[in-house]
């Protein structure tokens, strides 16, 4: 293979893919370089040693809304053989004394489930889904799916629409000061923050009092990818290889090369050279690119300082809990419900509002908390998942990285809390332990050891706290997918719009790249700045 390309990106996680399948789609000779034996990132499927043929979904199970973002048509996944799931009763909240809370993919079945917990509160779902509606298609959504503008900029521009305004005023509040100011019933207050907000941003902060009314309004829903998340890193890898590019697995970066200045190629750990034309991509966290890849006479200062400075979710750690079963979870509640033998995304523990701070309480003191958890059964969806007649099951639970100030501890800890767990699954579905064929858990640390693009555990690879959004996502200076240095971008989600699987940071950074080149593409989105001019009274 040729050891020169217009362009190398660093990571093949699904925004590094999506990049280099748009710019292979330009006529760019692209390399991935990848120090695991597979591509995808966090879209991991697992097939468990132990008992063939039962398959889990290790890190990205939940996606949103994958079907609906640009790329999915614009590369033609499925084509490439993706295929999602979108369950109708898409989210369903169990409470200790036998109900449900359900979230829907049609809001009527959804306000009808909030009003047998509180008509008031059934009333303001519909209101704020309503008025939320023009803002997440006008506003919100172009803004994900293009490069952020400036604070200030944005800002003056959404002050001159009405539509504007009404986000601008909302976002001033944080998602807590928001559900309690517009919602009454505790455990719907809890379910809003749940299903909106606690497993991306820290509920406390204000300036995302907007996520919950946004995601009231928008069409996204979660969906599951069929024969696995690991699905969609295979389509998106076909569609990198269509489209010319090249990828190279188990290849560990150990520098960027510099010539005159400009950022020009990658020495790997086996001393291998590979050289860019045009330019590298960093899919990595701000301190792989920054600190451990550049050589310190190429960073100034003050992007030490930032790299450095770079913070983590708090609460995004997970710990998981995998089951194989001869038979799905069956939920005592069902007997009232009986919708909840298809329920997507199932929680428990999670009764009353004020539980979010006693988990906040916990992270921050290192120990864990009364145990909230979420989770799934693929197979209820997707049989292709298991062994005939068998299933797979999951649940996840936000647990701090650092147990008792060491992340170490976990190793020791894991089957205990593992039991936790299970118990109080069993409470509301069982026959679990009778249908039990084997398990295992997974903790934060686990998952920074195999990614360690997820520093500290953090699947959104960094806080929105500490002015890490928009224009300052990573850090001032570096959030329109530039680095300072020449012919070096960013493209992970360290960038804006952010974590999850969204493939918008390498949606966005494909549009910078390719604009910085000179090249067109008929897929690139009018101007956001445009866009939110044309929204004045």
């Amino acid at each position: 293979m040729t050891r020169d390309y217009d362009g190398i990106i660093v990571g093949a996680g699904h925004n590094a893919l999506i990049l280099a399948a748009y710019l292979g789609k330009a006529g760019l000779k692209i390399l991935l370089i990848e120090r695991k034996a597979v591509a995808g990132g966090g879209l991991s499927t697992l097939e468990d040693p132990r008992h063939p043929g039962f398959l889990h979904n290790t890190h990205a199970f939940f996606q949103r809304a994958i079907t609906a973002m640009p790329w999915y048509a614009d590369l033609e996944l499925e084509r490439h053989g993706a295929r999602y799931i979108e369950p109708e009763l898409n989210v369903a909240l169990l409470t200790s004394d036998g109900r449900a809370l359900e979230w829907w993919t049609d809001i009527d079945r959804t306000v009808a489930s909030f009003e047998a917990f509180s008509r008031k509160d059934a009333d303001t779902l519909r209101r704020w889904q309503n008025e939320f509606v023009p803002i997440v298609q006008n506003i919100l959504s172009p803004e994900s799916r293009s490069p952020p503008l400036p604070k200030e900029e944005r800002r003056a521009l959404l002050e001159k629409s009405a539509a504007g305004r009404h986000l601008l005023k909302v976002s001033a509040l944080s998602p807590l000061e928001f559900v309690h100011q517009e919602f009454e019933n505790p455990a719907v207050q809890a379910g809003l923050l749940f299903f909106n907000g606690l497993r991306e941003v820290d509920l406390r902060v204000r300036g995302f009092g907007h996520h919950i009314a946004a995601l009231l309004a928008s069409p996204a829903k979660a969906q599951m990818s069929r024969g696995g998340t690991a699905a969609l890193a295979r389509a998106l890898e076909s569609a990198v290889r269509e489209a010319g590019g090249e990828v190279r697995l188990l290849t560990e970066p150990k520098r960027f090369v510099v010539e005159k200045g400009k950022v020009c190629g990658v020495e790997t750990r086996e001393g291998e050279i590979f050289k860019a034309r045009q330019f590298v991509v960093s899919s990595l966290n701000p301190h792989q690119t920054f600190l451990d890849l550049l050589d310190e006479q190429f960073v100034p200062r003050d992007v030490r300082e930032f790299a450095a400075e770079f913070e983590y979710n708090l609460l995004a750690p997970l710990f998981a809990l995998n089951l194989n079963l001869r038979a799905p979870p069956r939920y005592t509640a069902a007997s009232k419900y009986p919708e909840l033998d298809k329920a997507f995304m199932v929680i428990m523990g999670l009764d009353h509002v004020d539980r979010f701070s006693d988990i906040v309480r916990h992270h921050e003191a290192g120990t864990i908390p009364p145990t909230v958890m979420w989770g799934a059964c693929p197979t209820n969806f997707d049989p292709s998942q298991a062994p005939e007649g068998r299933h797979t099951a999951f649940m996840w639970e936000k647990l701090p990285y650092r147990l008792h100030g060491d992340p170490n501890n976990w190793d020791s800890a894991t089957a205990a809390h593992g039991e936790v767990m299970l118990d109080l699954w069993c409470r509301h579905a069982p026959n679990l332990r009778d249908n039990l064929i084997d398990c295992f858990t997974r903790t934060a640390l686990d998952t920074e050891r195999s990614l360690p693009n997820m520093r500290e555990g953090d699947l959104l690879v960094g806080s929105f706290s500490n002015g890490q959004i928009g224009y300052d996502r990573p850090f001032p200076g570096a959030g329109h997918y530039r680095a300072h240095i020449g012919g070096l971008y960013l493209c992970g989600s360290s960038s804006h719009p952010g974590g999850n699987v969204t493939g918008l940071p390498g949606y966005n950074a494909a549009q910078v790249i390719l604009a910085d080149l000179g090249i067109k593409a008929d897929w690139v989105p009018p101007p956001i700045g445009a866009r939110l001019a044309a929204l004045a009274d």
